[in-house]
């Protein structure tokens, strides 16, 4: 009785030691009550979750992925980049000019510049991505820089891992960084076979066995692809057969997706990007050179629209890409448009749209009829009652899977990225959006997103109301869940 007493006594203390540092450290106050009732109401297991999945343990470490160090360079450089993105946003349209407070945000927070001369392509699906890709890399002359959440070890993976070998015994210089998880197929036979032929691949964050379930939290989940500094490729499409509908395939689920080909100076801040976390990753401290980041004059391709990059991460000061997003909702006098996987947005992003739908913008919201899970589906179904009932409309995607995440607001503002609207794209993922200053860009996802809920429900609120007081319990209860998922 005694032991049984002293150890009752030791857990208690430990509880409120735990406690304490969820408090002390956690920046979110949802995520600091949702990790405080897990230790106090789930023994032991809750410790070791958050101790697990909470703690940041990279803050300190991913900070030296700056590519900098002489304070003189970098201050005439932050200078020579805001007169830039100054030059370009006064000589624009003013469908630009009016994104102002975007596109100072971006450059305040993580100095990405506003760029122009940009020729963006907007590639709907794997069918539409691939090729393009494949043109592009066949095209190296200097460097190919390709970094990805997911890259399997299937068709369409062997045949751009055949045009990476090719260009390397071309003497092109390619660097591929994988996550350890996501791409976990292929980190034996074709991650030995790229570096046995010259390309370059490290692993972003290797997991190890003893520290698996944290570095598993912190996943690198961008999708960069930049080709001689002067092409780049970013968006919600990996590596994988899965994004490729082949005519006439009715053994697989449709796979809906969105990825964005820009060529011209956009292409730098993904470059700035990946060299950043190719230092990381490979230990290296490669440094800005002309070849990285030639000057928009040599550009073989050259374009009339603006683009800037927003990317954020674990090691970021803000949630960058939470803001930028915000920003652009809040911009919004007429229409906003969203397509997103997974939809957990936390208070302040719901509020931000629940303002807008109040303020008389028309919100519209698509998401899959079916998740590829099954918790997250519910914590999503909690939030959709407060945005039917300020007027939101939103679509169950029922064609296949959608897994496009972009954001039109007012035909001014396009957004398509690798970031989904919720806790873990926000706060936990290393991720990367590219905000699109174009008409033109703009009704190209608008047309889209339309044509899209064709094959979409639409959630009548009435209907939504009514379902079991059973499955509304179960989805308050997920949507608990929701900071830690």
């Amino acid at each position: 009785m005694t032991w049984l007493l002293l150890s009752e006594i030791i857990y208690i203390v430990i509880v409120i030691m735990v406690a304490l540092r969820i408090i002390y450290d956690t920046r979110s106050h949802v995520k600091t009550l949702a990790y405080l009732l897990l230790v106090i109401f789930v023994p032991v297991f809750g410790i070791f979750f958050y101790f697990s999945f909470g703690i940041n343990y990279q803050k300190r470490k991913i900070y030296s992925k700056k590519l900098i160090d002489d304070g003189h360079l970098k201050a005439k450089l932050h200078n020579d980049m805001l007169q830039y993105s100054k030059d370009i946003l006064t000589q624009s349209s003013p469908e630009v000019q009016s994104s102002r407070e975007l596109a100072v945000l971006l450059f305040r927070d993580i100095k990405s510049p506003l760029t122009g001369n940009n020729k963006v392509k907007v590639l709907t699906n794997g069918e539409e991505k691939f090729p393009e890709v494949l043109d592009a890399l066949r095209a190296a002359k200097d460097h190919i820089h390709i970094e990805y959440y997911i890259y399997e070890d299937d068709e369409i993976g062997r045949a751009l891992a055949e045009v990476l070998i090719q260009k390397a015994e071309e003497g092109v210089q390619v660097r591929f960084i994988y996550d350890d998880f996501g791409s976990r197929s292929i980190r034996r036979k074709m991650v030995a076979r790229l570096r046995a032929a010259g390309v370059m691949a490290f692993p972003f964050h290797k997991i190890f066995f003893l520290f698996f379930a944290n570095r598993l939290n912190y996943r690198n989940h961008r999708k960069i692809i930049v080709v001689d500094g002067q092409t780049a490729f970013v968006g919600g499409i990996n590596v994988s057969d899965r994004y490729i509908n082949k005519p006439g395939d009715s053994t697989k689920v449709f796979w809906r997706d969105t990825h964005l080909r820009i060529d011209g100076p956009g292409a730098h801040y993904l470059q700035y990007l990946f060299l950043g976390d190719w230092n990381f990753c490979a230990d290296e401290k490669l440094q800005p050179t002309d070849n990285f980041f030639p000057q928009p004059a040599s550009f073989s391709v050259k374009g009339d629209q603006v683009v800037q990059i927003a990317a954020g991460g674990p090691d970021s000061d803000l949630p960058t890409v939470l803001f930028s997003m915000m920003q652009a909702i809040n911009h919004a006098t007429e229409e906003i448009l969203i397509t997103t996987p997974y939809f957990i947005p936390g208070e302040s992003m719901l509020n931000a749209l629940v303002i807008a739908a109040l303020s008389g913008v028309s919100v519209k919201l698509l998401v899959p009829g079916i998740s590829d899970s099954r918790l997250v589906n519910a914590a999503a179904r909690s939030y959709y009652d407060e945005l039917l009932e300020v007027g939101v409309e939103v679509y169950l995607y029922r064609k296949g899977f959608v897994h496009a995440k972009t954001l039109v607001s007012d035909r001014k503002i396009a957004i398509v990225g690798t970031a989904n609207m919720d806790f873990r794209s926000f706060d936990l993922n290393f991720e990367v959006n590219a905000m699109v200053y174009s008409r033109e860009a703009a009704d190209e996802l608008r047309a889209a997103f339309y044509e899209d809920i064709k094959d979409a429900e639409k959630i009548d609120p009435v209907v939504w109301r009514s379902r079991s007081k059973y499955r509304q319990l179960l989805e308050k209860i997920a949507r608990l869940l929701s900071p830690l998922l």
